[in-house]
């Protein structure tokens, strides 16, 4: 809504004699109120335009952009898959004894988005699905049209995004993916996109000990980052395609390490595996 829309219109008085009883003092308030409601409207939505911070999570754009079949049933390769999840603000408190009773082992939960969101369920998330005895870990939702990418990292650390070496607690990931707000590549080109994702990459790691997992999808990171191999090296790979198998995945990357497969399932959220047993899944979070 455009500050003009959010106006309060003016009373039409009916008669000359009515309209003499409001005195001019009435009319100057009505004005400033006017006038107020304005300025908070810019307030609200000049800084950021991040407007629907909970409709958004990894995976939320991948569908309108590249379709699929969410409830596709994947086909197992010959090593062995730990099934798992991930959740954001959208799914409020979750049951996460029932989860793991479903079979789920790891999670991954929206901590931030650009450097004005805080998931408000994000511990009741993160810290109840460490409790039920599941590996967990925090993510954030980029933004790179909103604020560089070191400033995002350090929002992201500073709300949730952290890392211990406990064997329960997952690298932090970035999900960078279709913009849901505008230009699906955030008015970037691929080398500026490649550098924003460098800065926030680095500044997780100077100040957690770990390079982030990077979640995107093969289209957008070929469009959006020239289809860069530059983090294949250093950043696990949190791969989306809603079909039976992960697809050709992005440059440099020769394995993925997580596979989002459809969202929605047996688990709260999107569905993933961890493309490993769980003692595997255990070494990622041990570092």
């Amino acid at each position: 809504m455009s500050p003009a829309d959010s106006t309060p219109r003016l009373l039409r008085l009916r008669s000359g004699a009515a309209a003499a009883t409001l005195g001019g003092l009435s009319v100057l308030l009505v004005l400033l109120l006017a006038s107020a409601g304005a300025a908070a409207a810019v307030r609200v939505t000049g800084r950021d335009h991040i407007t629907h911070p909970q409709l958004d999570w990894t995976g939320s754009t991948v569908l309108r952009h590249e379709g699929g079949d969410p409830s596709n049933h994947p086909v197992f390769p010959l090593v062995v898959q730990t099934p798992g999840m991930d959740v954001s603000g959208y799914q409020g408190n979750v049951d996460w004894a029932a989860a793991w009773n479903n079979g789920g082992r790891f999670a991954y939960v929206k901590a931030t988005e650009s450097t004005t969101y805080t998931n408000p369920y994000f511990a009741q998330q993160y810290n109840g699905s460490f409790g039920v005895g599941m590996i967990r870990g925090a993510y954030h939702f980029a933004t790179p049209d909103t604020s560089g990418g070191a400033a995002q990292a350090d929002y992201f650390v500073s709300h949730g995004g952290g890392w211990s070496r406990d064997g329960r607690t997952l690298p932090p990931a970035l999900d960078i993916e279709y913009n849901p707000y505008g230009a699906n590549c955030y008015g970037l080109s691929p080398s500026a996109m490649v550098n924003w994702i460098a800065d926030f990459s680095d500044t997780v790691r100077s100040r957690t000990g770990r390079y982030p997992v990077i979640y995107s999808t093969t289209g957008w990171w070929s469009g959006c980052t020239g289809n860069s191999a530059a983090f294949a090296g250093t950043n696990p790979l949190w791969i989306a395609h809603y079909t039976a198998t992960p697809g050709t995945l992005p440059a440099g990357w020769g394995y993925r390490t997580f596979w989002q497969y459809a969202d929605t399932g047996a688990f709260p959220g999107d569905q993933d595996y961890f493309n490993g047993a769980y003692s595997r899944l255990q070494a990622l979070a041990n570092g």
